[in-house]
């Protein structure tokens, strides 16, 4: 694998397993759990460095949180809830921008590694932190500390993987860091006992976890699944699949994509954090599968994860 891939924070920046750590807003903050629970989203980051890779994934979007205490420099409540609430908001704003830092991008790349090297890709990831929303903000009085909830979309016209995925399509330079030297797997197609519509691959016995681009080999390092098998389209929209932590969550979120009847293959192996690998005899069922339902192009493969 060829270079660099670089920027920011949507993850820890070290060696990897997968993470799904439970981070949690301190107790005193109700009324900011209670908005989380009615809109069923989780946090994926905030200060403590605990993330919940697979929640980012899942609800495709990131949710950040921040903490401040009041200025004593401020006496009057009001402006002690206010400027308190102000510095929550850029505290957010950084943790997102660290645990973008360390997001995986593809294989052990990390955005990281490439940030000083590429400023293209440092200005976007910039930006979207800048343009990060707030969605919610409590203050304690009683402990003069706030808290501030900021969200990013993964997908859509203005979410962090479309765009990038975006880039990655035009930009020479991008499209050239991300790809792989590994030949496309290809063998004589065998027939099948069913006709399958989508993938589930179970990774749960593998230190494997969500990225912008997860990959799919053979035994021998030959691909089986990667993003130049995917329509433009549906790579900007629905990003390279689905990520769940159970086979039946799979097939039901498969299910929102049209699938009827996903072929359900366990991983042998991880060449990397975001690389997985199949036995010979199960890509050959791979291959086999999608010759006939040509699901990889739409992207209608769903990994499970630990």
């Amino acid at each position: 694998m060829k270079t660099i891939i670089a920027t920011i924070l949507l993850t820890l920046a070290c060696t990897f397993a997968a993470h799904a750590d439970s981070v949690t807003v301190e107790a005193s903050f109700a009324k900011t759990q209670k908005w989380l629970d009615e809109k069923n989203l989780s946090i994926t980051g905030g200060a403590s460095g605990a993330r919940d890779d697979l929640a980012a994934f899942r609800q495709q979007t990131l949710i950040f949180y921040g903490e401040a205490v009041g200025n004593p420099e401020h006496h009057t409540p009001t402006q002690r809830e206010m400027m308190a609430k102000r510095a929550a908001v850029v505290t957010a704003q950084r943790n997102l921008m660290e645990y973008l830092e360390g997001f995986v991008l593809v294989g052990t790349t990390l955005v990281k590694d490439g940030m000083v090297q590429d400023d293209l890709i440092v200005s976007v990831v910039t930006g979207f932190v800048k343009g990060s929303q707030v969605v919610f903000q409590e203050y304690n009085k009683d402990t003069d500390t706030a808290v501030a909830l900021i969200k990013l979309g993964m997908y859509g016209p203005k979410g962090f993987a479309s765009s990038f995925y975006e880039k990655m399509a035009t930009d020479p330079k991008l499209k050239e860091a991300v790809k792989t030297d590994k030949m496309p797997f290809k063998v004589e197609p065998v027939k099948l006992d069913a006709a399958y519509d989508g993938l589930i691959v179970d990774a749960t016995s593998q230190n494997f976890r969500p990225a912008l681009i997860n990959r799919i080999f053979a035994t021998k390092g030959d691909v089986l699944y990667d993003p130049a098998k995917i329509s433009q389209k549906v790579l900007v929209e629905q990003g390279c699949g689905e990520y769940t932590n159970s086979v039946e969550k799979a097939k039901a979120a498969l299910a929102t994509r049209g699938v009827a009847n996903p072929l359900v293959i366990k991983a042998s192996g991880a060449t990397s954090a975001a690389d997985l690998q199949v036995t010979d005899g199960d890509a050959v069922t791979i291959y086999s599968a999608n010759q006939k339902g040509s699901f990889m192009a739409a992207a209608k493969v769903a990994f499970v994860l630990k």
